[in-house]
C-alpha cells in the first residue's frame, strides 16, 4: 500500500527534510506529466542595520532610513515575510512551506529586493551617463530643478527631446572641467533610477540607420551607490 504525504511526513527523521512525491510520467498522446520534489521548509534572512526601521504587514515591507522611506508589496508571492529578533539583532525572515524549485527561487528574489530598499534609504543609488557622438554634438539642458532633461541636436535633428524623471530621481550635469559630456542620476529607489536612465537612453535611439556605424546616443557608463567613486 502506498503511503500518503501525511504518513511520509510523520516518518521523516534526521536530515530527511523533504517529501519526494512519486515520480511518474504519464504519456497520453503529446501530454507528459511529471511531479516535482517539494521541500518541507525553505527560508532566508536579511539583516537590518541599526539606523534602519523595517515594518511588515500583509507581506508589504516598509523601510525607513536616513534618506527617506521606501516600500514594496510582495502579496503576489505565496511566501511568509516576518520580523524576527535574536538578542540585539533584528532581521527579516522569508519562509516558504512545501515549495517546488521555481517557488523556492522567489525567496532569494524577495531578500534581494529588501536589501535594495535598505541600501536606498541609507546610501542611495547613482547612475552616470555619457554622451557619445561622432559629428553632431549632443546638447542637454537640465530643467525643472533636476526633474527633467531636454536633449537637442541629436544627429543634427531640430526637434527637442524632453525626458521627465520618475518620482524621487534627480538629474545633474557633471563638472565641465572633468566630464563635460556626462550627466548623473541619483535617487533612493533603484528601479526608478535605472528606469529613468533607460528612458534617456531610449529617447536617443538611432532610427533607420546601421547602428554598427552610427553609435551616437546617451549610454550608462557607471552605476552604484552615491559617493562610491
Amino acid at each position: 500500500k502506498q503511503k500518503t504525504a501525511y504518513e511520509i511526513r510523520l516518518s521523516l527523521v534526521g536530515s530527511e527534510m523533504c517529501i519526494r512525491d512519486r515520480v511518474s510520467t504519464q504519456s497520453t498522446g503529446f501530454l507528459s506529466v511529471r511531479r516535482q520534489m517539494k521541500v518541507i521548509k525553505s527560508s532566508d534572512t536579511v539583516a537590518i542595520p541599526p539606523n534602519v526601521q523595517v515594518s511588515v504587514k500583509n507581506r508589504k515591507v516598509t523601510v525607513t532610513g536616513p534618506r527617506g522611506k521606501l516600500s514594496r508589496d510582495f502579496r503576489h508571492l505565496n511566501l511568509d515575510v516576518s520580523l524576527q529578533t535574536k538578542g540585539k539583532k533584528k532581521f527579516v525572515l522569508v519562509e516558504l512551506w512545501f515549495g517546488v524549485r521555481k517557488e523556492i527561487a522567489a525567496i532569494r528574489t524577495v531578500c534581494t529586493h529588501i536589501k535594495n530598499l535598505i541600501t536606498g534609504v541609507t546610501k542611495g543609488y547613482e547612475y552616470k551617463m555619457r554622451f557619445v557622438y561622432a559629428h553632431f554634438p549632443i546638447n542637454a539642458t537640465v530643467a525643472d530643478d533636476g526633474k527633467s532633461i531636454e536633449i537637442r541636436n541629436f544627429l543634427g535633428e531640430h526637434r527637442t527631446r524632453f525626458v521627465p524623471m520618475l518620482d524621487g530621481v534627480t538629474i545633474t550635469r557633471s563638472d565641465k572641467d572633468k566630464n563635460k559630456d556626462e550627466i548623473v542620476l541619483q535617487g533612493n529607489d533603484l528601479e526608478l533610477v535605472s528606469q529613468s536612465a533607460a528612458d534617456i537612453h531610449m529617447s536617443t535611439l538611432v532610427k533607420e540607420k546601421d547602428i554598427r556605424k552610427f553609435l551616437d546616443g546617451i549610454y550608462v557608463s557607471e552605476k552604484g551607490v552615491i559617493g562610491a567613486n
